[in-house]
């Protein structure tokens, strides 16, 4: 039997003391088969890990590509590249994507969906794991589309929807859309009905029509601040409205581009418990800063920042962990970075987190997190 000490667990922020520590037992295999808190005032035997965090593996709810993958373009040739993605993005710290499938043409989604249903039934030890997808559209408003492509943007309809995802209803995790749009209504309760989670974005909603979608059971916003009205005295937005209720999931990019860094450390400190972080990373994650295809259009990435040639953000390149220590760096606040990064995405996926999850986990398949307060810098591991 192993034991470590002096670790510090995920805690969600807000709830509990951050300055507790824990000790685990592991076994012959390195699966940790108890825990519970340090002694107050005493020592215990075992291996001091000074305060170092454990933590699950990320999970990413927002993620186009790849590897030059772009996942509204797969195609039945790509197979093996995506896999190889999904060996990347495990080492890169990320246990499970959702992935995401940005507007487009009905076909190239259908067979898209095709392709990643294919790779979840080849799920293996060393690759991360595939929910989902995530629709990012097409149900967006035009005023609000960003780098979404004009031409096929849908109203929100039945119809519609079953025209795109018939037949592949358990394949999707998350849609996005824009709530105030006509038809959105009916289609958010088909999408409930379908047991698929609903998020707020690329939309134009203001603070009264995102409350109506919030009731209707929308629970998230995605990227928060960005694709959407903001957060103003008289008009608080769905932003705002998201806070007051304290119960909605808030996406944030955390590369300090589409959120200045200010601002994602006063919505930290605000409602850090709603905060799921996500990397938005696209096509040419992976690969070296230049330029990249973007279906037909040009994409330039520089310092992991990917814009269209009109100067229209687009994307990351960056891991999403990256964004996670990036935000420690930013607030200080390393354990509600980590939480935002590994356990609030499964709130939303709506697993159960129970006081010891860890328990019953591989060790190997953990993350060793060191923050570095002088320095204000969280790095990251593979726990063994």
């Amino acid at each position: 039997m192993r034991r470590i000490t002096d670790v510090r667990l995920p805690w969600r922020p807000g709830s509990n003391d951050p300055d507790g520590l824990s000790w685990l037992t592991l076994n012959d295999h390195n699966l940790i088969t108890a825990a519970g808190p340090m002694p107050a005032g005493g020592a215990m035997a075992g291996e001091s890990w000074q305060g170092d965090r454990l933590s699950r593996r990320g999970i990413d709810l927002q993620i186009n590509g790849g590897l030059g993958l772009a996942f509204t373009e797969l195609t039945q040739q790509d197979l093996p590249r995506l896999l190889q993605l999904l060996e990347l993005l495990w080492r890169d710290g990320v246990e499970a994507i959702a992935p995401t499938l940005v507007t487009c043409a009905v076909a190239p989604l259908r067979q898209s969906l095709a392709v990643l249903r294919q790779a979840r039934e080849r799920h293996q030890a060393g690759r991360c794991q595939l929910l989902g997808a995530h629709l990012e559209g097409p149900f967006l408003a035009e005023a609000r589309r960003g780098a979404h492509p004009l031409e096929h943007i849908a109203a929100p309809s039945v119809a519609a929807l079953e025209a795109r995802i018939a037949g592949f209803e358990t394949d999707i995790s998350l849609i996005t859309l824009a709530p105030e749009q006509p038809g959105a209504q009916e289609l958010i309760s088909q999408l409930k009905k379908l047991g698929i989670h609903v998020a707020l974005g690329h939309s134009t909603a203001d603070a009264d029509q995102a409350a109506l979608a919030f009731r209707q059971g929308v629970e998230m916003i995605t990227h928060a601040f960005n694709a959407m009205p903001g957060l103003h005295h008289r008009a608080p937005g769905p932003l705002g409205e998201a806070c007051r209720r304290g119960d909605i999931a808030l996406g944030l990019i955390a590369d300090g581009v589409h959120v200045h860094p200010t601002t994602a450390v006063l919505l930290q400190r605000l409602v850090g418990n709603q905060l799921v972080l996500v990397s938005d990373a696209l096509a040419p994650y992976g690969l070296a800063d230049g330029e990249h295809r973007w279906d037909e259009r040009v994409l330039l990435v520089k310092n992991g920042t990917c814009r269209l040639e009109d100067g229209t953000l687009a994307g990351v390149t960056l891991p999403l962990l990256e964004g996670t220590c990036r935000l420690a760096s930013w607030s200080g606040d390393a354990d509600g970075a980590i939480w935002a990064a590994t356990m609030a995405p499964r709130e939303v996926l709506q697993e159960s987190l129970q006081d010891c999850f860890l328990i019953g986990d591989v060790l190997s398949n953990l993350l060793r997190w060191q923050w570095n307060e002088s320095e204000r810098k969280l790095a990251w591991r593979q726990a063994a």
